[in-house]
């Protein structure tokens, strides 16, 4: 089932494993059995350290599989490492397959000690199971996340369930979009999350250890001479750029990579012909390495103190920066109407590509006339039954080939001057969207089945609101070399006032902040 070329990568992959892994899988009279056994045999045969086996006692009605193995997160004296697969891994999930075998022996890239510890404390028992399409391109990210999470957590488990196997529980559930992650039938999440995020919404769904948390004080990581806030291509640039002139220099991240890691296809990135964003982030993350940079990743600053430069984090964590260059970039922006958050996932989707599949020939609605809205009415129109954009102004603001291309598609509606007001929802699901007719003045309502967020961006500035000054859309204002109104403190890339939002204006702008902030240090 997998060529020579993949297996002799998987043999390198493997190469850092220690101890063995087991791959169980339960019995079942399934069709697709002997496709599973068929792939997870030919990647156990790419290492010694990897054994399939059967589950004995255990049977399922679809292809099914649990791993185990023995490491420095041993759970409870056993095996187990609270990882499941339900359904084959081809596709977008393969790579879910061997970061968990890696995880499973304690390999990989695991957070810090100070994620780990805050991962322990979340209360449990837990069980989750994530419900995922092979075609979905953030799925791996939230099962990869949960599978790690399983691994280094006390009482945690999580399988992975293709929904192509459960038809039935997906319409039991309610399930709309995915990734879906469910624990004992309620929904935790839907849709794409980062790490820090799922990190947070775990600890207020299930709570917290709050012994383990009042024993904990405020943990100093100390002094450096550079601070970068923010972990994509300007902060990247700024990182490095320190480094250089030999500053001491630490990196917080939400995550490496930052919005770049949700960018399909780069063509304008002057010297490279072509690229995708995870590439890109992890070319940054290379260069990165090269430089005594430390790295405090799966982090959110929580507020600055612009007089003595303490930065204190949302995990508990303070540092102190002699200067401070914030790179925070920008995320999607909400309607921030009445029930888009309450219908997310179930209905409410932000990613075309991953949840249009589940809207086959329904009705949709995309919000919004720029180029990434238009692209997805576009792309929806060949699976959906209508789609509808609405658009604020009464122009689209897309490229007029987009534009053209959209009024030619005969299953397509535009709707122009309407201002969305509220997510209609029948308690399970969306229903309808209702807006504003802003030539008349009149309430309207669309009986639609989703509704696609595509508005641009919002600056991640909300903690530097009492710290520097904005403008009115959020944006740190910054002069020509990336100063802010706060001596020491620097800003550059998506989340300041430089016009045009572009990956190569961004590292420019975070290798212009660092040279001033060295600049200032030098000679003021």
């Amino acid at each position: 089932m997998l060529d020579q070329d993949l297996k002799q990568q998987l043999s390198s992959v493997f190469e850092q494993l220690s101890d063995t892994v087991e791959i169980l899988y339960y019995d079942s009279k399934h069709a697709d059995q002997v496709e599973l056994l068929s792939m997870l045999n030919d990647v156990a045969s790419t290492s010694n350290k990897i054994i399939v086996r059967p589950f004995e006692s255990k049977t399922s009605d679809s292809p099914e599989f649990e791993i185990h193995s023995q490491n420095y997160f041993q759970k409870n004296n056993t095996q187990e490492t609270g990882i499941a697969f339900k359904g084959i891994p081809n596709g977008h999930e393969f790579s879910s397959l061997v970061i968990a075998i890696l995880n499973a022996d304690g390999k990989g890239k695991f957070p810090d000690e100070g994620i780990i510890s805050r991962i322990k404390n979340i209360k449990g028992p837990i069980h989750l199971k994530t419900y995922i399409s092979l075609t979905c391109e953030n799925c791996p990210d939230v099962v990869q996340a949960l599978n790690q999470i399983a691994v280094m957590h006390g009482n945690f488990t999580h399988q992975m369930i293709d929904g192509a196997y459960t038809q039935d529980e997906i319409e039991k559930l309610n399930i709309q979009g995915v990734p879906s992650v469910m624990s004992n039938g309620k929904l935790v999440h839907s849709g794409k999350i980062s790490f820090i995020d799922l990190i947070e919404k775990l600890e207020k769904y299930f709570g917290i250890d709050e012994a383990q948390t009042a024993k904990a004080e405020v943990k100093d990581l100390g002094e450096f001479d550079v601070v970068v806030v923010g972990g994509g291509p300007a902060g990247a640039s700024a990182a490095i750029y320190s480094a250089r002139k030999g500053l001491s220099t630490v990196m917080i991240a939400e995550k490496f990579g930052g919005q770049v890691q949700d960018t399909k296809g780069i063509e304008n990135l002057i010297s490279v012909i072509y690229t995708e964003g995870p590439q890109l982030s992890s070319d940054l993350n290379k260069h990165l390495t090269q430089y005594p940079v430390k790295i405090l990743e799966h982090r959110r600053v929580s507020h600055i103190d612009k007089e003595t430069k303490e930065i204190f984090l949302q995990s508990g964590e303070k540092l102190v920066g002699k200067s401070i260059i914030i790179a925070t970039g920008a995320k999607w922006r909400e309607l921030n109407i009445p029930g888009e958050k309450d219908y997310m996932g179930l209905g409410v989707a932000y990613c075309p590509h991953c949840d249009g599949p589940f809207y086959k020939g329904k009705r949709v609605a995309v919000v919004g006339g720029g180029n990434s809205g238009v692209e997805a009415a576009i792309d929806l129109s060949g699976i959906v039954g209508e789609v509808t954009l609405f658009e604020y102004n009464d122009v689209l603001k897309a490229d007029q080939i987009l534009v053209d291309k959209l009024k030619s598609i005969p299953n397509a509606k535009i709707i122009t001057n309407a201002r969305t007001k509220t997510v209609i929802g029948d308690g399970k699901r969306v229903t309808a969207l209702e807006y504003e007719d802003r030539t008349t003045s009149t309430d309207m309502k669309l009986e639609l089945e989703g509704i696609f967020v595509q508005i641009g961006l919002l600056p991640n500035s909300g903690f530097l609101k009492e710290t520097v000054e904005l403008n009115k859309f959020g944006e740190i204002v910054v002069d020509i070399k990336g100063r802010t109104s706060v001596p020491g403190i620097y800003a550059a890339g998506d989340v300041t006032t430089t016009p045009f939002k572009q990956i190569i204006i961004a590292m420019g702008e975070g290798a212009k902040a660092s040279l001033t902030a060295f600049e200032d240090r030098m000679y003021h």
